[in-house]
């Protein structure tokens, strides 16, 4: 790679800085979007969980509906407490299905889950409602895709729903205006044998 001079890397980088400026005065839209957090890799989560200390930061309202991981108390709820009524969590499985081991029970726990989040998801004073894990039950057949979109088109046009897990169906990444993938590229549980730790995976 050849070397800049100071003056072709000003050159350049005032180029680079016309470019993005042009690029942010035209996407003036602003509109609440539905986020897809998925893939085999660590962070699915953790990156919505990102978003929602934005959210709370700027004063907004939040709810959290954690499907599938109740079956414990995750630290993440221990630090939302602190923010009173500003957020609604509420991690409503029963744990992972290879541990609960009854199909008709996780199928009503995903659907009393998936209810309480539409009470959210329909009320405007809540700017970000997050679907923790939901995708797995699209993937289990534990929720009906078509009860998910549809309940999705009943948010207000200005609020934000992120839906995390892996496996997330082609139909829900084509209605979703964000998707990111998580890659896994190595895991300690696998690699090394570790468990998983508190502050990194809970």
């Amino acid at each position: 790679m050849t070397s800049l001079t100071s003056e072709q890397y000003k050159q350049k980088m005032q180029r680079r800085k016309e470019v993005q400026e042009q690029r942010v005065s035209q996407a003036a839209q602003e509109k609440g979007l539905i986020i897809v957090n998925t893939g085999n890799g660590k962070g699915k989560t953790t990156a919505a969980l990102g978003m929602v200390m934005r959210s709370l930061g700027h004063g907004y309202r939040v709810a959290i509906i954690q499907f599938i991981k109740g079956a414990w108390e995750p630290a993440e709820k221990a630090v939302f407490t602190k923010w009173g009524e500003q957020i609604s969590f509420h991690a409503l499985g029963e744990g992972f299905t290879w541990e609960t081991q009854d199909r008709d029970r996780d199928i009503q726990k995903v659907y009393e889950a998936w209810n309480l989040a539409l009470s959210f998801i329909r009320n405007p004073e809540f700017k970000l409602v997050l679907l923790d894990e939901v995708n797995v039950s699209l993937k289990l057949g534990y929720l009906k895709l078509e009860d998910l979109l549809a309940g999705l088109e009943e948010k207000p046009a200005d609020s934000h729903v992120i839906l995390t897990g892996r496996g997330a169906p082609p139909e829900l990444i084509e209605r979703a205006d964000l998707v990111t993938e998580m890659k896994m590229i190595k895991h300690p549980f696998r690699e090394q044998g570790v468990k998983a730790q508190p502050g990194i995976e809970y």
